[in-house]
């Protein structure tokens, strides 16, 4: 076991400490008040010198007498709003429920900080810690982008280690993306049609948005069947479709809204730009009027090959070769169809996204992700600070 995997370990009660903390208290969006207050005064206790930003999120530096180039190190800390159905010393306090694991990133990241700390006069150059909100809602990473996280200093790299459970894979196994897009985007759309209502007798004095709707919603799916290259995975889905509250009237209005996904941002952006055409053009052509409104945007994780080469090359070094696998080893196709807004990030600098096992069915862990049984093993909540702080000092020192 390595120098820092052993130090890690030393700090694996307070580890547990402040993730049982931010569980009970779990927040939602960009209002975490209890949260940030949390890790801000965790990270003084370190000797840290904290800063809000966009409201709450936490930025704290680490290093610098060492000239080289900055890291940011990114932790997410929102909850959703699920009602905790676990049995728990530790259950949820509020209506919202760490169901996708961002507190034991936390709790992890703030362990790395304290590995950090320790070892500051080793970093060459600077560690940037990012503690963010509303990843669930995914526009916390551009928020804080646009209020400044990735300048002063500026960023050079990012990483993230995101948990997991219910998978196949024992608990404390690191999986690494390889070079390339790791997630998928997601774009959230509404459409609304605006048509002509009036007595279902009389149809011909008429415009019958449904009956756009139902054309449209057909059209949509051949962007997938007859526009994307075969070998690439994207989706589109309709989940909702309203209309009309009368059985003898045609409605005035209709509405549908979706998602597209993709993983090639060509792809993304032929899939988003289609879907105004199909709808708009499908309505004139039955004297209707369509609009379109995305309301919840996010690209793909696309990551650094270098640096996802390196971060395997150190990783196995510290952990030991079995116990570290590629995203190609723990996803089909090597990709997540879900998505994180972290690509913002990866859009931005060289990036990198790790996942941590965080107990498998046959350890008792059975529940998936924004399940509200899930739960995840405290037990390697360690092993992720010990990889937040190898990695980014093994970067540093790699890329001078």
């Amino acid at each position: 076991m390595s120098n820092l995997l052993k130090e890690a370990k030393a700090l694996q009660e307070e580890i547990v400490k402040d993730r049982r903390y931010i569980h009970q208290n779990a927040e939602l969006g960009m209002d975490l008040p209890v949260t940030s207050a949390y890790v801000v005064k965790r990270l003084k206790e370190m000797g840290y010198e904290p800063e809000l930003i966009a409201g709450s999120g936490v930025v704290a530096l680490v290093g610098g007498k060492r000239p080289g180039k900055t890291i940011l190190l990114r932790a997410d800390m929102d909850a959703l709003p699920i009602f905790e159905e676990n049995d728990l010393e530790y259950k949820s306090k509020t209506e919202n429920m760490h169901a996708c694991g961002h507190d034991t990133h936390a709790a992890m990241l703030l362990g790395a900080a304290q590995l950090l700390k320790s070892h500051e006069d080793e970093i060459e150059g600077t560690v940037k810690l990012m503690f963010q909100p509303a990843e669930e809602r995914l526009s916390g990473a551009k928020t804080l982008i646009e209020a400044g996280i990735l300048e002063a200093p500026k960023v050079d790299a990012a990483a993230m280690v995101h948990i997991f459970s219910g998978m196949p894979m024992k608990a404390g196994t690191l999986v690494i993306a390889e070079g390339g897009y790791s997630t998928s985007s997601a774009d959230m759309f509404h459409i609304s049609i605006q048509g002509k209502g009036g007595h279902g007798a009389m149809p011909q004095d008429s415009v019958d948005p449904l009956n756009v709707a139902a054309h449209i919603f057909i059209a949509l799916q051949e962007i997938i069947a007859r526009e994307i290259t075969p070998s690439n995975t994207a989706v589109v889905t309709v989940g909702q479709m309203h209309g009309g509250n009368a059985a003898n009237i045609i409605p005035d209005t209709a509405f549908l809204e979706g998602s597209i996904r993709a993983f090639d941002k060509n792809d993304r952006e032929l899939m988003r730009n289609r879907v105004v055409e199909i709808s708009q053009g499908i309505a004139s052509t039955f004297r209707a009027k369509a609009t379109v409104d995305y309301r919840m945007e996010c690209p793909s994780v696309y990551n650094d090959a270098d640096f996802s080469q390196l971060a395997s090359s150190v990783n196995k070094e510290m952990l030991g070769e079995d116990n570290v696998i590629t995203f190609a080893d723990a996803f089909p196709g090597g990709k997540m169809t879900g998505s994180e807004d972290f690509g913002y990030i990866s859009e931005k600098v060289p990036s990198l996204m790790m996942a941590l096992g965080g107990g498998s069915p046959e350890e008792g862990y059975p529940y998936p992700q924004h399940h509200p049984k899930v739960n995840f093993s405290e037990d390697i909540l360690y092993i992720g600070s010990s990889v937040y702080a190898n990695t980014a000092i093994q970067w540093l020192k790699n890329n001078k």
